[in-house]
């Protein structure tokens, strides 16, 4: 096969030329529209279902509401796992199928078994699924201030729902916004009992009352004459006198009006979090997008609608400011990526120059690289995968074997062109190059292949690790296969244009040449460049010098064999390397029971003292949970993100002065990074780099147990920021009924 390769691409060479040129411009134009993002895909399909229980205990919420859920999911094809939280007043349940399942069909599975458990929950009691994310998704976080003299909290959050949430929705590739922070408005009513009793009204009344308060009905079709008049009772409003002028019964012919018996007014929603920008009262919206979405691209159309909405803002508001953008990371990250690939591109074109002492030989040769990467990113658009830090990282590892095929082949091409010139046998350059690439064929193809298949040990890895080392492995191996098809077509087709008709002009034989080749030569007494006949002699000295010392570079090779074999077990173990994402994730906790104005304001102190770093260039903070979010978060739950800029210090002082400026407050403080806290979390369902998991029946025992574990464990060198998660004691008022009493 490879032997007809070479041959056709002789014979068809400006069609090689020719396809070669529509690769570069496809390919180029693949990589422009292909997705960018920080990692490949690591969503494992899992379906997410939230219940709202009314402001039930944990307890309660865990009995009556999680437990009948689990066990409806547990036992569906494909479910690998099955996890929950329960809160007050909210249950979260996550449903994680297996690698490869499709997460529509998952979904219908779900939807199935839900309506079968619906009749087990407590009456009123719906469970939701969320939409269609990932744990990674968290794309962007932004805040929305505003001036407390001119704007109102609930003018503000007000804007966030009905504005810039449905807005950001529209935008393709993004999955859900969740506001938090403001107040929502609402209708508040709050009965009097002692005008209800003077003027015999009961409770009952009101809500009857209120229930088919402001709706609109129909009233069927009215004919007259020859035309038809579509009847509407049209009761909707929104003025608050008329909720006020509302009639609830009637007394001696007298209407009795709402606002006669309960005080109506317009009040903010009972609410379990609440947020900041630098210390002052914001809504902050966080983005999600969808599991195939390209970050990069999704974050840019956001910023560009929230440029449009900043031209609009009711006055009091400020423009939105982005507190959290994950495509910063990914810019950063891939531009290293090609940074290394561009260097190493350099780097290798340097050392070929080198060694061959030719311009258009080096340009033979580097021709393999951006081919080779054309063609692996056909590969990626066909395998639908990203552009992303591994992809890009087994390109980098690739970047020197990429040339390798065609230094061989074309060195090997050069030496029987000179040696034909030499011999004057005067055989047609297109026979020499022919021969002298399949002269060394099987050594291209065997090593292409030895090469590509050490990295075949990574398409064994399941799981997590199958799914992000996988990526790499195809990279490298694409790549090189790529090289090794280039260096049998394009590269014999550009010796013989641009080498061998130098040899036919070498060699008088008389064949017209173009202008470019006029420039250069073969020489036959020049087989080899002087820095290789340099290496040439060393390598002969260094070789003869081993024969006659064998033994102790035997014995000296075992020793430094075996140091290194007992120097592994001291490496430092982790699954990733640690990185620098500029931006910091703080997780602050406070004792279980603390409301929320103390956690606001504890939180707006905790702001107030990471801005007094000289890194940091804003911060905004999210306290307890929003409406709409899947996190089951107490109001004693604090997060902060941090933007940081570069300096001088190293990332750990900063980080340890963030730790010391924080240690003044009452509250267990967990600094981290966004993208690295969410990828714990994927590996061990919380987001810290080791858990350990206690399970057991009694609550009271597994709080003891954690308490003592977290005595023995700050004792360790290495350990920062220890919290204990979940099992916490939230303060009660438990008022228990007294059957027999309350019968008499």
């Amino acid at each position: 096969m490879f032997n007809f390769l070479i041959d056709a691409s002789l014979k068809q060479r400006l069609l090689v030329l020719a396809l070669s040129l529509v690769l570069i411009v496809y390919g180029s134009l693949t990589i422009k529209q292909m997705p960018v993002d920080v990692f490949p895909d690591l969503n494992k399909p899992t379906v997410t279902l939230l219940t709202e229980s009314g402001g039930m205990a944990p307890e309660e919420v865990e009995q009556l509401v999680t437990f009948p859920i689990e066990t409806a999911m547990n036992g569906m094809p494909g479910v690998t796992r099955v996890r929950s939280v329960s809160g007050i007043g909210l249950s979260v349940v996550y449903v994680e199928f297996d690698w490869g399942t499709e997460i529509f069909r998952n979904r219908q599975q779900v939807a199935e078994r839900l309506s079968l458990v619906k009749e087990q929950l407590p009456e009123g009691i719906v469970p939701q699924m969320g939409p269609i994310a990932s744990i990674m998704g968290e794309i962007m976080l932004i805040a929305l201030p505003a001036d407390p003299a001119q704007a109102n909290p609930m003018q503000v959050r007000e804007y966030a729902d009905w504005v810039m949430r449905p807005r950001l929705l529209t935008i393709p590739g993004v999955a859900q916004v969740i506001p938090i922070g403001g107040e929502v408005k609402q209708y508040r009513v709050e009965p009097d009992p002692a005008q209800m009793q003077a003027l015999g009204i009961t409770l009952e009344q009101i809500e009857s009352a209120l229930k088919y308060y402001a709706a609109n009905t129909s009233g069927g079709f009215l004919e007259q004459g020859a035309r038809e008049y579509l009847i509407r009772n049209i009761g909707r409003t929104e003025r608050l006198a008329d909720l006020q002028n509302l009639a609830v019964s009637a007394k001696n012919n007298q209407p009795i009006l709402l606002k006669q018996v309960a005080q109506v007014k317009l009040a903010a929603a009972a609410k379990r979090g609440d947020a900041s920008y630098n210390a002052k009262p914001a809504v902050i919206l966080s983005v999600q997008k969808q599991p195939a979405a390209d970050t990069v691209k999704l974050t840019r159309d956001i910023e560009t609608a929230l440029a449009d909405l900043g031209k609009s803002l009711p006055a009091g508001m400020s423009p939105p400011q982005v507190v959290f953008k994950q495509a910063h990371f990914i810019e950063a990250s891939v531009t290293n990526v090609e940074e290394a690939l561009r260097d190493g591109a350099i780097m290798v074109a340097v050392i070929l120059f080198l060694f061959l002492l030719n311009f258009r030989t080096t340009l033979i040769s580097l021709t393999a690289i951006p081919m080779s990467i054309l063609i692996t990113a056909l590969v990626f658009k066909w395998m639908e995968l990203s552009i992303n830090t591994m992809t890009l990282g087994g390109l980098a590892i690739a970047i020197g074997a990429l040339v390798d095929d065609a230094v061989v082949g074309l060195e090997n091409i050069l030496r029987r062109l000179k040696r034909n010139i030499a011999d004057g046998t005067n055989t047609p350059p297109l026979e020499v190059i022919a021969a002298a690439t399949k002269e060394v064929l099987s050594g291209i193809v065997y090593a292409t292949v030895i090469i590509a298949l050490v990295f075949v040990p990574l398409f064994a890895l399941s799981g997590i690790e199958g799914r992000l080392f996988a990526p790499l492995g195809i990279a490298f191996i694409v790549s090189i296969l790529a090289s090794m098809l280039v260096s049998v077509t394009l590269t014999p087709v550009l010796c013989y244009y641009l080498l061998a008709r130098s040899a036919s002009v070498a060699t008088g034989s008389g064949e017209k040449t173009p202008w470019w080749s006029l420039r250069f030569n073969l020489r036959a007494d020049e087989e080899y460049s002087p820095l290789v006949k340099k290496l040439k002699q060393w390598d002969t000295h260094a070789l003869y010098w081993a024969f006659d010392h064998a033994s102790p570079l035997l014995a000296a090779a075992l020793i430094a064999a075996l140091l290194a074999a007992a120097t592994v077990p001291f490496f430092p173990r982790a699954f990733l390397p640690l990185f620098n994402e500029g931006t910091l994730t703080i997780s602050m906790l406070l004792n279980p029971g603390t409301s929320l104005s103390e956690s606001n304001r504890t939180g707006v102190r905790a702001e107030q003292l990471i801005a007094q770093v000289p890194e940091v260039i804003h911060v905004g903070r999210r306290t307890g949970r929003a409406e709409l979010d899947e996190h089951a978060e107490g109001v004693h739950s604090t997060e902060i993100d941090v933007d940081l800029k570069r300096s001088q210090r190293s990332r750990d002082a900063v980080l340890q002065d963030i730790r010391n400026r924080l240690a003044v407050l009452p509250a267990v403080v967990n600094v981290g990074q966004p993208i690295s806290h969410r990828l714990d979390h994927i590996l061990s369902g919380v987001r810290a780099q080791i858990a350990l998991k206690i399970y057991g029946d009694d609550l009271d025992t597994l709080r003891a147990l954690a308490a003592q574990l977290r005595e023995r464990l700050a004792t360790i060198p290495g350990v920062t920021d220890l919290q204990i998660e979940k099992a916490v004691l939230i303060p009660q008022l438990k008022l228990r009924v007294d059957y027999e009493k309350a019968a008499a």
